[in-house]
């Protein structure tokens, strides 16, 4: 088996189990998750997980060295001891980080971009933190130093194009889902519950939600919104909600079982996002692949790859961004006409399967890895 470096700079939120995922579906590589810091979140490994700072003053010393510098020669050791024989950064945030690195090593890089780091710009961002900073400082570096950049959407690729990034050198890959863990159970009656699940900043949209689940909730009582996820804007999009909503509930972060559980209950998933002020954008939302795989249709915004992955009028809608009467009057539409929803429902699960099946796609990402090896070999 060859070693392959995963590095991203925080190990591992608990909104990118796509990451995890994504390693240990691999069958001819051996994913090691490396990154400047471990975080509350995901479980990862112990024995294929490596941290620079261990949590105390002198790891965080010297992960601000290592940013900076690259330099970090003990956690350098340790990488090299593995041999590995390709880096895949994910995030171009954290690419830039391993430039150092790949210039000792000599093996490939690969870069994934999955959404606001292809969409942020130096005007608005730049100052954001010591990562964006660096990125933006070494960003031309990355443009040439890299062997192959990923893109989760062919929407993100274009997001690079326009950036200058060479396009002989970006290919869209789509993660996926596992089509065979995101099943529903057709035994559990649904209920009139439009889901949203993800982080509650400004790019997901969810005021805009509320707003139309206002409109909603004036002949459809029953009708509930159940919002899962959580982040900055919690107290203000709470507020809204009691201000305007007969019937809605905040769970908060959930474990993927208890997401699960909700997609099987609901009727609608909305996911209404949008363009944030400072150009931050989504980059293809995993959740309407989920949502579909479970059978539940998706009302969504014609924002970024979202429409590469929800078929309007076969899998969900689309509606354009900030249209909250658009999402209320599809949302009506799915919780009043069962033979429609039976239709979406079933050709949703159809599509997930055919074209964002996360094996089909893993194996996908393997051969990317072989190609870009034996080029690097020849």
């Amino acid at each position: 088996m060859k070693n392959v470096i995963f590095f991203s700079s925080l190990l591992l939120p608990p909104s990118q189990t796509f990451i995890r995922a994504q390693g240990e579906k691999l069958q001819n590589f051996t994913p090691y998750y490396v990154g400047s810091r471990r975080v509350p979140g995901l479980e990862l490994p112990s024995d294929r997980t490596l941290v620079l700072n261990s949590g105390n003053q002198l790891g965080k010393f010297a992960e601000a060295t290592f940013k900076l510098t690259g330099f970090a020669p003990n956690f350098y050791q340790q990488i090299e001891r593995l041999n590995p024989v390709l880096l895949h950064a994910q995030f171009g945030l954290s690419g830039v980080l391993v430039l150092p690195w790949i210039r000792k090593l000599n093996i490939p890089l690969l870069v994934h971009y999955r959404g606001a780091d292809a969409t942020i710009t130096p005007e608005t961002s730049q100052y954001v933190s010591l990562n964006h900073w660096i990125y933006f400082q070494r960003r031309e570096a990355l443009k040439r130093e890299t062997t192959l950049f990923l893109t989760v959407s062919k929407f993100i690729k274009q997001k690079l194009v326009e950036q200058g990034f060479p396009e002989t050198k970006i290919r869209p890959h789509y993660h996926g889902v596992d089509t065979n863990q995101f099943q529903a159970d057709l035994q559990v009656p649904r209920e009139s519950v439009v889901l949203f699940v993800g982080r509650l900043t400004a790019k997901k949209g969810l005021e805009d939600l509320i707003a139309a689940m206002a409109r909603v909730q004036i002949d459809h009582r029953e009708a509930k919104l159940v919002v899962i996820g959580d982040g900055i804007l919690r107290e203000k999009l709470e507020r809204q909600a009691k201000e305007s909503l007969k019937n809605y509930e905040f769970l908060g972060v959930q474990p993927q079982s208890e997401v699960k559980a909700w997609m099987n209950r609901s009727k609608v998933l909305a996911t209404p996002s949008v363009t944030a002020p400072d150009g931050d954008t989504e980059g293809l939302p995993n959740v309407v692949l989920e949502a579909q795989a479970m059978r539940l249709p998706v009302v969504a915004t014609l924002h970024a790859g979202i429409p590469e992955a929800v078929l309007h009028e076969e899998t969900g809608f689309l509606v354009p961004e900030r249209d909250s009467q658009g999402l209320a009057k599809y949302i009506v539409k799915l919780l009043q006409d069962p033979e429609l929803w039976q239709s979406l429902s079933e050709k949703g699960r159809d599509w997930v399967c055919q074209s964002f099946d996360r094996d089909r796609q893993t194996r996908v990402l393997e051969t990317v890895y072989e190609t870009v090896l034996e080029r690097a070999n020849s």
